[in-house]
């Protein structure tokens, strides 16, 4: 199959995961595509492929005959697309050897050049776009894609010698969870690469450290006329403890190395509010930082208002995989060879998010992460390079024939 063909089969599946359930999965229709990979993989003549009670996909790509003592290497991606958009019904618009415009989306809307300058690498490209109305699911249905395409290749051409190969396909990454109930030991490779960048030349294996925050409120609702000195706004409440992070530090004024706060989540009453927040850094004293920073302005308010007022909780998601990865250079050193040798000029720069190589990392599967030709990732003005999504095959083929010399 190819992978033009693969890519729009699989974002014709509706896999949006749901932060709010309380199952694993959290949504059942990322099992119809979970499935049908798993029966694609058979069908391939893939080995050991299974899916367990937890809806993991694995499989093998068996060593070339003399080359089962080479290390075992996975690639991984994930099934799920972003809650922040719609994922379902999803029209995918072709554009053949794109001039280098403006893109119109629909009748309404456009994906301008110059709100996207980045589109000016993608000149002469097949860009697959959204048409305005829903995310794309590039995010990451095009790592799915190259994957299973490098894995066709893989086993349909022996010429090309390498060790195993693990494949592993996940759910729930959106939400944070895609790697909950990963059984590492299980899917026995030594390093991995999750498929799961976007721009070419992406390599990446430095991370936000993440927590989440939830707040709740409870404030005293009086008649207005009569509130002097009695009434406890929750929503004004909420209003004084966002004002008290630094603005400075939220996403729309950061970039790079630099940590943010987010404000995900409001809803309220005057009687009784919810924030939601996420907290990020790269540097993990920073990051320790941001998280009292938080815990001291709500005790601030905590003072200010009465005991019970507001309630913090807070959590730790996921760390920076960097510590986990450079011990063990030839990771980045080989990712960074298998792009070159498909033509690609390797980009280093850190994750401003993570991936499930951040966890897995931690749990002791070092797993940088490679670019997958999409841009944009969960929004309507989400696209990806048909001819960079190759180059991202080309590299799988590169690293498994790298790992076997």
């Amino acid at each position: 199959m190819e992978l033009k063909e693969r890519f729009l089969k699989y974002v014709a599946f509706d896999t949006q995961s749901d932060p709010g359930s309380e199952t694993f999965p959290s949504t059942a229709k990322q099992l119809a595509l979970l499935n049908h990979l798993m029966e694609e993989m058979i069908g391939l003549g893939l080995t050991e492929v299974e899916i367990d009670p937890n809806g993991y996909v694995m499989g093998s790509i068996p060593a070339s005959p003399g080359y089962e003592d080479k290390p075992v290497i996975g690639f991984i991606s994930h099934v799920d697309t972003s809650p922040d958009m719609k994922g379902a019904e999803i029209r995918p618009q072709v554009i053949g050897h794109y001039d280098g415009g403006d893109i119109v989306l629909n009748g309404e809307l456009v994906m301008r050049v110059a709100e996207f300058p980045e589109l000016a690498f993608f000149k002469g490209h097949t860009l697959i776009t959204t048409d305005g109305t829903t995310l794309l699911g590039a995010d990451d249905k095009a790592g799915v894609a190259e994957i299973m395409t490098a894995a066709e290749y893989l086993m349909t051409h022996p010429e090309w010698k390498h060790g195993k190969i693990r494949i592993g396909f996940t759910p729930d990454e959106e939400i944070g969870r895609g790697v909950d109930f990963f059984d590492v030991e299980r899917f026995g490779a030594r390093f991995a690469y999750t498929v799961d960048g976007g721009f070419e030349g992406e390599l990446e294996y430095e991370n936000f450290n993440a927590a989440g925050v939830k707040i709740t409120i409870q404030g005293r609702n009086i008649h207005p006329g009569y509130a002097k000195d009695k009434m406890i706004n929750a929503l004004q409440v909420a209003c004084d403890l966002h004002a008290l992070l630094p603005a400075v530090q939220r996403p729309e004024h950061t970039e790079g190395y630099e940590g943010f706060y987010h404000l995900t989540s409001l809803s309220g009453t005057v009687e009784q509010a919810r924030m939601e927040y996420i907290v990020r850094d790269h540097s993990r004293e920073r990051f320790e930082a941001k998280k009292k920073y938080l815990a001291d302005a709500v005790a601030l308010l905590a003072e200010r208002y009465g005991e019970g007022v507001v309630s913090l909780e807070i959590w730790d998601q996921y760390y920076n995989m960097r510590e986990m990865v450079e011990p063990y250079p030839e990771v980045i050193a080989k990712a960074e060879q298998a792009m070159e040798m498909a033509g690609v000029v390797p980009v280093i720069r850190p994750i401003r998010g993570g991936t499930d190589g951040a966890r897995l990392s931690y749990m002791g599967l070092p797993c940088p992460n490679l670019f997958t030709g999409g841009m944009n990732f969960h929004g309507k003005y989400e696209y990806c390079s048909l001819d960079t999504m190759y180059k991202a095959v080309q590299t799988i083929l590169n690293l498994a024939k790298l790992w076997g010399e």
